[in-house]
């Protein structure tokens, strides 16, 4: 009987995923880590791309490989002359076939080893965490940190592990022990991407908790001194889009007496700052209504807070374009407009059309910009770098006829870290929009 097997067999007593909600359930389901490494020959190009920083070692670059191994397995990068090149996570279903660990001298991924990886990543960190006024963070971004395909959200004393790839399932323990170790921790949950979810779970289902008590109710956490919930068991991703604070502490810093438009809103999350900088009003744009419920939550939240408390906040669902067509058609006007969409290119062969679609919003987005107001225009597509977006902007604003100054330009927050090229994802551009002048 295989190792797959024999590990499948030890979690006969859960339930089976669409048989049960999310709640506590014992690590000791978990899958241990075999003592077994996989010896990998890789062409040059391969060995070269590594080398130069990439975490990722695709399918095509693997000459010869042995043993098998199964998923999790340390697969260990020789060079030519057979010496110790790299180490990484092994994954046989996917075109990553390797999710690079370490580059370099050869080291011994053990309990410790994950440790040393946990305290680095906080440390980072460190000056963010230090004023007590934000208490949800990125703790591990996912390649950035050096571990592919793995997430660590904390939220007060909630850490909320999402994985990308099953490789990971393997090193959960030994992960666990680490951050309870490290951080502060009530509680850890497990959260998967899509591709994990529809795969081997060994008995998980996404949302379970794997120490401490599973939570009854969102988790609280502060973001730049605001409070705000993070539903960690059914939210979108992780329970809150952490990569946006600092973002939105500049739209805090702006709105005070202004008609703001959140375009994406989510959770409320810039809807949120804006009403704390002492905006007039913000409405609201979403397709999720619990999205929406959770952004009126997390102002209520903040009732005590005087501004957040006198400004009018409205929404409505939707899609996006046909909503803000809808606004341009009736003459509506902000002195604010705020576009955080989803990733429009999920791959290289949808970037034209992504670059068509950041034109086209911020088309729909300047024609419902007041005179002098502000377009605040983000974009979390790693593919579409910041000075496409801005080209996007600026072909926009010839067809609105406005033109735009842009003054100011951001792009990671510190618990994001960008450690390869394609790891820079976020990047949002401020303009200030004039009529358009012959």
């Amino acid at each position: 009987m295989g190792r797959a097997s024999k590990l499948r067999d030890t979690v006969t007593q859960v339930s089976e995923a669409e048989e049960r909600s999310p709640g506590f359930i014992d690590p000791s389901v978990l899958p241990k880590p075999s003592d077994a490494r996989i010896a990998v020959r890789v062409s040059r190009p391969g060995l070269r791309a590594i080398r130069s920083g990439s975490p990722w070692l695709f399918d095509q670059a693997v000459e010869s490989h042995k043993p098998a191994g199964v998923s999790g397995d340390l697969a260990v990068v020789f060079d030519d002359n057979r010496r110790f090149a790299a180490i990484g996570l092994w994954d046989p279903e996917s075109p990553i076939r390797v999710k690079v660990l370490h580059v370099g001298k050869p080291v011994t991924i053990d309990d410790d080893w994950w440790l040393i990886k946990m305290r680095q990543a906080l440390e980072i960190r460190r000056e963010l965490l230090s004023t007590g006024l934000t208490t949800g963070f990125r703790w591990v971004h996912g390649e950035n940190d050096g571990l592919p395909g793995l997430i660590v959200d904390q939220y007060a004393s909630t850490a909320v592990i999402k994985l990308y790839t099953g490789a990971w399932f393997v090193h959960l323990r030994s992960i666990m022990k680490a951050l309870i170790e490290v951080g502060s921790l009530e509680r850890v949950v497990i959260r998967f991407s899509r591709l994990v979810r529809d795969g081997e779970t060994y008995g998980l289902v996404d949302g379970d908790t794997l120490y401490g008590q599973a939570p009854t109710a969102p988790i609280m956490f502060l973001e730049n001194g605001l409070a705000l919930e993070a539903d960690v068991v059914f939210g979108h991703k992780t329970g809150h889009f952490l990569d946006q604070r600092d973002n939105r502490a500049i739209v805090r810093n702006l709105a005070s007496g202004c008609r703001v438009l959140d375009v994406f809103s989510s959770t409320g999350g810039f809807t949120l700052s804006a009403a704390a900088g002492g905006a007039k009003s913000v409405h609201m744009v979403d397709v999720s209504a619990p999205a929406l419920a959770t952004a009126h939550r997390n102002l209520e939240h903040n009732k005590e807070i005087g501004s957040i408390a006198s400004c009018k906040v409205t929404d409505v669902r939707g899609d996006a374009f046909a909503v803000l067509e809808d606004m341009v058609e009736r003459g509506e006007r902000f002195d604010i407009v705020i576009l955080d969409p989803p990733s429009f290119a999920q791959n290289q062969a949808s970037i034209l059309r992504a670059l068509s679609s950041y034109e086209r919003l911020a088309r729909l987005g300047l024609r419902l910009t007041a005179p002098s107001g502000t377009l605040l225009q983000a974009s979390c597509s790693s593919r579409v770098n910041i000075d496409e977006l801005a080209d996007a902007a600026y072909l926009a604003a010839r067809t609105a006829q406005v033109e735009i100054d842009e003054f100011k330009r951001t792009e990671h927050a510190v618990d994001h870290p960008i450690g390869f090229e394609f790891g820079a994802y976020l990047k949002a551009i401020y303009y200030k929009v004039m009529p358009y002048r012959d």
